[in-house]
C-alpha cells in the first residue's frame, strides 16, 4: 500500500468524522480524496461518491423514520422527480459523454474538466452556506405545515441532474429548498432530506453506474466501513466541539480545496 493510499483511508476517516460532527460534507471530500488520492476517473470517482454518500444518508435516513422526522409527501413529489434525473444522467448521458467535449478559443474543454469544474462551483457554493447565516425564518417556518408546490417537481428534477453530473447527495440544497417550497420546519427538512438523498445516490448507482462500470467492491466497500467509523467517533465527539466554529472552518476548508480542484484541472491538467 503506497502513501498517497494510506493518505486516502486517512481521508475516508476524516470524511466520516466530518459528516459525524457536522452532518454534511460527504462528498464534498470523497470526490477529492478519490480522484486524487486514489487516480480513479471522473466518472468512477462521481459513482463511487454516490455509493459512498447514500449508504453513509441510509443509517441517517433510518434514524429519522424512526423519530418520525419524514414527511413523505414531500419524498415523493421532491424525491421521484430527482431520482429521475438522476438516473437519466448516471444511466443515459454519462455514458455516451463524449472525452472532449468542445474547445473554445484553441482551449480544449473536457468531460473531466466539465464535471469537476461544476463540483468545484458546488464546494464554493456549498462553503457559502457554512460561511454565512441564513436569512430563513425558522420560527416562521416551524409554525407551518406542508404545502404542495409545482416548483417542488422542477426543482427535484434539476437538482437531480445536476447532483447526477456531479456525484453529489446535495442534502445542503435540498434542506433550505424544502424549507422554502414545502413550508416544512428544520428538523423535518434534514430528515427529509437525508431520505432522498439516500434514494437520490443508491438509485442512481445501483440502476445506473452498477450496469456501466466495473465496480471495485473490496475497496469500496473498505472505504465506506472506514468512513463509517469515522461517524461514529464524530458523533461522540459531537458534545465536546462547538459546531458552529467547526462549520466554519470546514467552510473555508472547503474553499481551499476548491480553488485547488480549479487550479488542478484547468491549469496543470493531470492525465
Amino acid at each position: 500500500m503506497g502513501c498517497e493510499e494510506v493518505i486516502g483511508y486517512f481521508g475516508a476517516l476524516f470524511i466520516g468524522l466530518i459528516m459525524g460532527l457536522t452532518g454534511s460534507g460527504g462528498s464534498i471530500l470523497s470526490i477529492p480524496i478519490l480522484a486524487y488520492l486514489f487516480h480513479l476517473d471522473e466518472k468512477t470517482a462521481t459513482a463511487y461518491s454516490l455509493f459512498i454518500v447514500g449508504t453513509t444518508a441510509l443509517f441517517g435516513a433510518v434514524q429519522s423514520v424512526c423519530k418520525g422526522l419524514v414527511n413523505y409527501k414531500s419524498v415523493w413529489i421532491f424525491g421521484i422527480p430527482a431520482v429521475v434525473g438522476v438516473l437519466l444522467i448516471r444511466r443515459i448521458v454519462l455514458p455516451v459523454l463524449p472525452e472532449v467535449l468542445f474547445h473554445v478559443l484553441g482551449f480544449e474543454v473536457t468531460r473531466r474538466m466539465f464535471i469537476f469544474g461544476l463540483f468545484g462551483l458546488l464546494m464554493l457554493l456549498a462553503a457559502y452556506t457554512m460561511l454565512h447565516k441564513s436569512k430563513i425564518n425558522l420560527s416562521e417556518i416551524d409554525k407551518k405545515s406542508f404545502e404542495f408546490n409545482p416548483l417542488m417537481l422542477s426543482e427535484g428534477f434539476f437538482l437531480g441532474v445536476f447532483m447526477g453530473l456531479i456525484g453529489a447527495g446535495g442534502g445542503f440544497l435540498i434542506v433550505p429548498a424544502l424549507m422554502l417550497i414545502a413550508k416544512l420546519p428544520i428538523k423535518e427538512a434534514i430528515g427529509t432530506s437525508l431520505v432522498i438523498v439516500c434514494l437520490n445516490c443508491l438509485i442512481g448507482f445501483f440502476l445506473g453506474d452498477f450496469f456501466t462500470l466495473e465496480i471495485d467492491w473490496y475497496f469500496l466497500l473498505k472505504f465506506v466501513v472506514i468512513s463509517l467509523i469515522g461517524i461514529f467517533i464524530g458523533g461522540i465527539l459531537t458534545q465536546f466541539v462547538n459546531n458552529q466554529k467547526l462549520k466554519v472552518l470546514f467552510g473555508y476548508f472547503i474553499v481551499g480545496m476548491a480553488v485547488f480542484i480549479f487550479m488542478i484541472e484547468f491549469f496543470i491538467k493531470p492525465n
